[in-house]
């Protein structure tokens, strides 16, 4: 008895499988066309208050910008076509990220500062370095909130280039039942955007330095996210989310 040769073709499983993935790819993009639209059209209703404002302008160099992922909605509109970098999540939602932040003009690494997350952080701290400018947040793409996660203090230590936090609040708005109770700002809101100054991470840290790097970023967002809060009008900003560094002994 001579042997079967095995068959080349998909079997009827992987045929169903390819299948459904083709179709909830499809969804993704269309939700992320909706998405895309949906916050276009709030964006540009918008009417925005920005301090220091200066510091959007990269001037050419390599930048990092952050802010917490719960406040991402206004600054990815900002920064809509001018070809920056977003590092996004190897995730089944990273899928619809990725299809928004393309519309919205990004580049995009897939990646995270959980899986992949080191390969993803120093493709990326490649790009700064060579002058490109990152949208990032720090304490995505699941949380904890408010936590800034190692792979971004990696990234401006190897590339050198400077880390500009960014605070943003609105009037009027409605607070997403998420993890990381997404703000999304209601059309022709006042808005607040407030940039603080640079911050770099020097090179050669080992980890406890990075996390000490880290904690210290946490507090300069903490701090320009309480500033825009105030200037919306709100004076209960958590006092977990620490917005002075702690006195060294």
């Amino acid at each position: 008895m001579t042997a079967q040769p095995e068959s080349s073709e998909p079997s009827s499983e992987q045929e169903e499988a390819d299948a459904k993935q083709a179709k909830a790819l499809q969804r993704s993009r269309r939700l992320g066309t909706l998405i895309f639209y949906v916050t276009r059209t709030i964006f540009h209703t918008l009417r925005i208050t920005y301090v220091n404002k200066t510091a959007l302008d990269p001037k050419g160099k390599g930048v990092i910008y952050v802010t917490w992922h719960g406040l991402s909605l206004i600054p990815a509109n900002e920064f809509a076509g001018k070809k920056y970098w977003a590092l996004i999540s190897l995730s089944r939602d990273g899928e619809l990220q990725n299809h928004i932040f393309h519309r919205l003009g990004f580049h995009t690494i897939r990646g995270s500062t959980g899986r992949g997350g080191v390969k993803g952080a120093l493709q990326m701290a490649r790009k700064v370095k060579e002058g490109g400018v990152l949208a990032f947040t720090p304490d995505g793409p699941r949380g904890p909130t408010h936590k800034c996660q190692l792979g971004v203090i990696m990234m401006a230590e190897k590339s050198g280039a400077p880390i500009i936090p960014m605070g943003l609040s609105s009037r009027w708005r409605i607070l997403v039942k998420s993890w990381d109770s997404y703000m999304v700002p209601l059309p022709c809101s006042r808005a607040y955007y407030v940039l603080g100054e640079p911050f770099y991470v020097p090179a050669g840290l080992d980890d406890a330095g990075r996390r000490a790097y880290a904690v210290q970023l946490e507090t300069l967002i903490n701090r320009v996210e309480k500033q825009a809060e105030e200037m919306a009008g709100r004076k209960d900003y958590p006092a977990e989310w620490q917005t002075e560094e702690e006195a060294k002994t």
